[in-house]
């Protein structure tokens, strides 16, 4: 066991992977702990930190309820990740003028969106969509155009597409995106919601950001529904784009293939699961499953590794494990305390942006992922130890 402490509440235990946890974040995964909706206990990932709503890199379970501000707003966020063909040798010298026909493909940023829609007539997930908006006018006003043209975009923040070198030299493409727009809004839309409909009750949470929506209500059927619909768009997100970066390279090497099936998964997200004899809601803030023998994906930062995992199925994780190195300074931290200079001296050899807009990202701004990935040997083990040569953010 690698269980580094066990905090007691009034309800549930939490359960830390790391020293390297700050009190503030304690507190909070304490407060969640205390809802009388907490199956078993909660888990916090070696990666956690203070977040909004929820911890980041916790992961629990709740009976008959979900948090919508748990789940948070980045509905789905997650990686995908496949190996290719290609070998290390096979890479042009200079990587400039693929960076430059990615980032032509793919719109960037927070506003970033296609001319056109991504969407074809009678497609099932729009249909869904169509379906959360009908009974939502709010979310029709909000999200109009956005589940269209948002489809294949990458966004902003700690988003990234990457290619990377594994142990073997052979190539790699990871990416790292949601359900952009769409799912803020719908996700923006149902924490309120949860706030109003837990009325005299909300006094009594230790954070209203804890406002749960109960099982029975038409609002906790009508979240269920969106955020497995965010879900499903945020996984095709990442399939598009991914589709987009194998054009990309296909233009300029012609003899690339993919070699396997690509490894897709959520770390930000809410499953219906089986845990300690109970059918439950598992909440995953900044963690992906790692039930035994799945494959999972750990990034580190932009100038660190990543990984490629198997999940060993730990019951004590709710079989889950760590979404990256989590940060370990906050984006107006890291713009204080680092300068441009320290950002292109982290990411020397690799081809990406070297300015300002991105220095919230440096990789000091984040935990060792080494020291993470030793305190979760027992909830998975490497398969493929990845480094970046290229990165593209918005």
């Amino acid at each position: 066991m690698t269980i580094k402490s066990i905090h007691n509440t009034s309800h549930a235990d939490v359960k830390i992977w790391t020293d390297n946890v700050r009190d503030n974040a304690v507190e909070q995964l304490k407060n969640t702990a205390s809802l009388p909706i907490i199956h078993g206990h909660v888990a916090a990932m070696p990666d956690v930190h203070l977040g909004k709503g929820a911890t980041v890199g916790s992961v629990f379970a709740t009976r008959e309820a979900i948090i919508p501000a748990a789940v948070g707003v980045d509905i789905g966020c997650g990686m995908i990740a496949v190996r290719t063909s290609l070998r290390a040798e096979q890479l042009p010298d200079s990587l400039g003028v693929l960076r430059g026909d990615i980032e032509s493909r793919i719109p960037l940023g927070p506003g970033g969106a296609h001319r056109k829609s991504h969407i074809v007539r009678g497609d099932t997930l729009a249909q869904k969509f169509r379906q959360i908006t009908s009974k939502h006018d709010v979310l029709a006003r909000g999200c109009r155009g956005k589940f269209e043209k948002q489809l294949g975009t990458l966004g902003s923040g700690n988003h990234f597409i990457e290619i990377c070198l594994d142990e073997f030299n052979d190539v790699w493409i990871m990416l790292h995106s949601g359900s952009r727009g769409v799912g803020n809004q719908i996700g923006s839309y149902f924490i309120e919601k949860a706030k109003v409909d837990m009325g005299d009750m909300l006094g009594s949470l230790p954070d209203t950001d804890l406002a749960y929506l109960r099982a029975g209500t038409d609002l906790y059927d009508d979240y269920c529904f969106a955020v497995t619909t965010m879900q499903e768009y945020a996984a095709r997100n990442r399939q598009v784009m991914l589709n987009k970066v194998i054009l990309a390279m296909q233009a300029q090497l012609p003899v690339f293939t993919l070699t396997k099936e690509a490894v897709n998964c959520h770390h930000n997200y809410v499953s219906w699961e089986t845990h300690f004899g109970e059918d439950v809601w598992v909440t995953r803030k900044g963690a992906i499953r790692a039930g035994v023998d799945e494959l999972g994906i750990i990034p580190g930062s932009m100038g660190t590794r990543s990984y490629i995992v198997r999940g060993l199925g730990n019951q004590d994780s709710f079989c889950s494990c760590s979404h990256g190195a989590g940060r370990n300074f906050s984006r107006g931290d890291a713009k204080r305390l680092f300068t441009v200079e320290d950002l292109r001296a982290q990411t020397e050899g690799i081809e990406c942006r070297k300015d300002k807009g991105v220095l919230d990202e440096i990789p000091s701004a984040y935990k060792d992922i080494d020291e993470v990935m030793d305190n979760q040997r027992d909830l998975v083990t490497v398969e493929h130890t990845l480094r970046q040569v290229l990165n593209v953010k918005g």
